[in-house]
Order: structure tokens, then C-alpha cells, then sequence
């Protein structure tokens, strides 16, 4: 199938210079990036309807440009465009920032920005190592275990109800997100978390990320509010606060969670991840949360809740979350789709307290009006017949046995070097280490061996008080796992041999 060519081009047809035109034409639009890397130019064929030339002047036009490396033939398939090297043999900058550009706001292109949103970007490109890659990192799912052919006729009867009544051109209940889905997430977080919410405490979002930018545009008040954040944490949480101007103040953790007293009597906003602690793996205990919500009640403070793997208890009794009945006006509760469905969906949901539903609905109507509505549609339909309460349990099932494995191979053949933090929540495993072991070096030395692990040095705004690895388990199988341990297990055995990290 011929695609379109819309390119202008004036080759002077009385003129006997009319292919090098032609041909300085092509080079240009090239050069230039009109026509970019990998696009299929027209067939020679359709040279006298397209650019007013024989097929054969066409077919001399392409062998310059190709002895140029301009573009590339395929015998049988055409001849496309080529990407070519800029002039004077630099190199290309693909999306590279001037931080000395002063339209720029300064945040954006600072280290921290820089570092925090790209916390999943990993500095070593393995792909060029030749092994195949074992993936321990936290918070990633299995997609092989998500019910890809029940999801599919599900989103395919949401899209043909699309077609047979097509919605008026409004946003669904004033941007707040499709009734359906929110009616199927309060009854969803009830069920799972014990949070007493109905549909209309419930604002849809696109993922938990967009969540705390919802959060942070609507409390934040530049170069005066403080938020309080976990010590090691989550650092993409902190970008929308920090872009928002506000002052960030680490607070640690320890085996009861975050350290109340730490916590600044100026704070307005507290955000912390009570169930399932990012990184460490600690749930926070009954006292500390008590401590917490009396804190936020004496000194007016919020809290932002992080359930971000709550579904996912594999041992003991469940673990309330912090926004019950009678904190419902000081906790805004955040859960996303990411961990128990498909992070490719993009979809979260805040639960949030009566006097900010407005803000935030206004805010998200002015970010991008909302979500899917197919999509949102789908997940609601998904949710109500029963479907993901099935795959969490059985997530439930393998996860927890992926983690006992993984606890069992750490202990068997890592028992001096690591310290296990054990939890009887989530989808990672946090393990403390002796000062001696250079984390950030290991990791990389992993990383040459296909294994993507992460050290605890990435996770701290403050001085690292923790040394340390987070194992994910989540998208690995067991023999994976046991590879890796063994691969981890000789990288620190090379180390106390004394040969040199890489």
C-alpha cells in the first residue's frame, strides 16, 4: 500500500538541471528532518504523477541518494530513508537540555528533577551485553500472568457499545471519571484495604503519578508549604511537590515506619507508604499510625497514603489502611492499576476528602480532561464481574511463592553478607548490608551480567542510613531468582577476593 507524500517539490520541467533539483530538493528534506528515518520514498513508478520526472531520472535520484547514505534500497520492498549524520560529523542530541536556556524553568533542568523522574532509567544499556536479562527490579509486574484474552473481549464489548451509542461530546460526570469504574473501585478498596469511600469520594487519574501532581497543584503554596517525605522513598512522588515550590524535608524510617517525631510541626503535607514502605518493606506498626494521625490533627496537617501494592498480603492479619471513617478528612488515599493489573493502562484513582474533590476535579479537567472513557469503562466491567479479585489471588499464590524462594536462596547462600527485611506485604524484598560492600558498585557489575537490581543509595534525599539492595520478585520466575543469587553471590565472593569492581 503506497502511503501518502505531501512533500512540495518544484523541479523546473523545462529545465536540463531539473534532476540535480530534484535531487537537491530530496537531500534537503532529509538533511533537514521533513522526511525522517525509516520513511518508504514513492515508487519510481509513480515518479511522472509525483514529482514530474521519468522513472528512470527517479530511479538516478534515488542511487545519489543512496550512494550518499541518504537512503537505503530493498530489493523488492522500496528504498527508505536513511538516518543520516549531521553535518560536520557531530553527533545527534536527542531530547538533550540547555540548562543555561533562561526561557527554561531552572527546576526542570536541575540534577534533582533530572535524577527523580528518571529513576526507571537505567544508566547501563544491557541490551548490548549479549545475555539474556533478569529483571529484579521493584514494582514491575509479570505480564504473562495478566488474563490478556478475558481483558481483551471485555475493552472489545466496551468499544463496540462506543460504536452502537456514541456518548455526547461531554467529559464523563464533570471529569471526575466514569461513574462504573469509580463505583467498582470504592467497592474494590473496601473490599481489599478496608477503605469506607463511596463513588463520589473517588477521583480517577491517569496512574498514581498523576495523583500526587493533582495533590501538589492543589495544597502546595510556592516557597512556603513543607511536605514531609519518607527517607529512603519513592523519588518520582517528589517531582510534582517540588515543581509545585515546595520545601522538601526527609524523615527516616525505621522497623515501625516513619519516625513521627522527626517529622517537622511546620509540615502540611505528610506522604508515606504505611502498608508496604518503599523501599524497605516494613508495614507500619498500630502505635506509629496512631501517633501519625494524631500528629496531622494537631497541627493541620494532610496525609498522602501510597497503597501502591496493598493487594498483595501474603501472611498475617490484614493491614487496615491509614484513611478509615474517622481520618477521611486527613488522608488522601492513592491506589493505582499498575501492580494488580498492567502498568500500560494508566489508570489510578485518589480517594480524596470532601473539602478538596473540587480542586482536584478542576485541576484535572485543566491537565487533560480525563481519562479514556473505554478504557474506564473496561476496567469497571473488569472489576465488577469478578475478574481482578481472581487474577489478584492468584497473583497472591505465585507472588508469595516467588518471595518464600527468593528468601530461601538469600538465606542459603547470602546469610553473612545480607540482612532480609521481612514483610508480609508486596512485590519486593529490601536486604540491609554490611558498610563494606560498595551497593551502587555491585549493582553495576549486576547489570553487566544481564541482572537489573537496584542498590538503596538511589532512594535517599538525605544521607543514606541504610546500605542495602531491593529484590524485586514480582516478574521473575524462581530459576531466575536462583540465577540471580548465584550471579549476586559470586560478584560479592570476586569483591572480598579483592578484585576490582567494574
Amino acid at each position: 500500500m503506497t502511503a501518502l507524500f505531501e512533500l512540495s517539490l518544484s523541479p523546473r520541467s523545462k529545465s536540463h538541471n531539473i534532476s540535480d533539483a530534484l535531487y537537491q530538493q530530496l537531500k534537503a528534506a532529509i538533511v533537514d528532518g521533513r522526511l525522517k528515518p525509516g520513511l518508504r520514498l514513492p515508487a519510481t513508478r509513480s515518479a511522472p504523477a509525483l514529482f514530474g520526472v521519468a522513472r528512470n531520472t527517479a530511479q538516478g535520484i534515488y542511487d545519489r541518494l543512496c550512494n550518499e547514505g541518504l537512503v537505503t534500497a530493498h530489493h523488492g520492498s522500496g528504498t527508505y530513508v536513511a538516518d543520516p549524520m549531521p553535518p560536520s560529523g557531530k553527533k545527534r542530541s536527542y531530547g538533550k537540555v540547555d540548562s543555561s536556556d533562561l526561557r527554561l524553568n531552572p527546576f526542570w533542568v536541575g540534577d534533582e528533577a533530572s535524577s527523580w523522574i528518571g529513576f526507571w532509567r537505567e544508566r547501563r544499556d544491557v541490551s548490548r551485553v549479549g545475555t539474556e536479562q533478569i529483571e529484579l527490579r521493584p514494582a514491575l509486574v509479570d505480564p504473562t500472568l495478566f488474563p490478556q484474552a478475558t481483558f481483551r473481549q471485555v475493552m472489545a464489548r466496551q468499544l463496540r457499545r462506543l460504536e452502537t451509542r456514541p456518548r455526547s461530546f461531554k467529559s464523563p460526570q464533570g471529569n471526575q471519571g466514569n461513574f462504573q469504574l469509580r463505583n467498582a473501585i470504592s467497592d474494590h478498596v473496601a473490599l481489599t484495604r478496608a477503605v469506607g469511600c463511596s463513588a463520589d469520594d473517588v477521583v480517577v487519574t491517569a496512574g498514581a503519578q498523576q495523583a500526587f501532581d493533582l495533590i501538589a497543584r492543589a495544597l502546595v503554596k510556592p516557597g512556603q508549604t513543607i511536605v514531609a517525605v519518607e527517607d529512603p522513598g519513592y523519588p518520582p512522588m517528589r517531582v510534582p511537590f517540588a515543581a509545585a515550590g515546595a520545601q522538601l524535608v526527609p524523615v527516616k524510617v525505621d522497623s515501625n515506619g516513619i519516625v513521627v517525631s522527626d517529622i517537622p510541626r511546620e509540615a502540611r503535607i505528610i506522604c508515606v507508604c504505611p502498608s508496604h514502605q518503599f523501599p524497605l518493606g516494613m508495614s507500619m506498626s498500630p502505635i506509629r499510625r496512631r501517633e501519625l494521625l494524631q500528629f496531622a490533627q494537631l497541627t493541620g496537617a494532610v496525609i498522602v497514603e501510597d497503597d501502591y501494592d496493598g493487594e498483595f498480603r501474603y501472611e498475617g492479619s490484614p493491614i487496615e489502611a491509614l484513611r478509615t471513617t474517622e481520618a477521611a478528612e486527613q488522608v488522601f488515599y492513592i491506589g493505582s492499576f499498575s501492580k494488580c493489573m498492567l502498568p500500560s493502562l494508566r489508570l489510578g484513582f485518589v480517594v480524596a476528602p470532601d473539602w478538596a474533590r473540587a480542586t482536584l476535579i478542576a485541576i484535572k479537567n485543566a491537565l487533560d480532561w480525563h481519562c479514556p472513557v473505554p478504557l474506564q469503562a473496561a476496567v469497571a466491567e473488569f472489576i465488577a464481574k469478578g475478574h481482578l479479585g481472581r487474577h489478584v489471588r492468584r497473583l497472591r499464590r505465585i507472588y508469595q511463592q516467588r518471595r518464600d524462594h527468593l528468601l530461601a536462596e538469600l538465606t542459603n547462600k547470602l546469610d553473612v553478607q545480607l540482612r532480609p527485611i521481612r514483610s508480609s506485604y508486596g512485590m519486593h524484598v529490601a536486604a540491609l548490608a554490611d558498610d563494606g560492600i560498595d551497593c551502587e558498585a555491585v549493582s553495576g557489575r549486576l547489570a553487566a551480567r544481564g541482572i537489573e537490581m537496584h542498590a538503596l543509595d538511589r532512594y535517599f534525599l538525605g544521607p543514606m542510613t541504610h546500605r542495602g539492595f531491593v529484590f524485586g520478585f514480582a516478574s521473575s520466575g524462581t530459576s531466575d531468582l536462583s540465577r540471580a543469587v548465584d550471579v549476586f553471590s559470586e560478584c560479592l565472593l570476586r569483591r572480598d577476593a579483592g578484585e576490582a569492581l567494574q
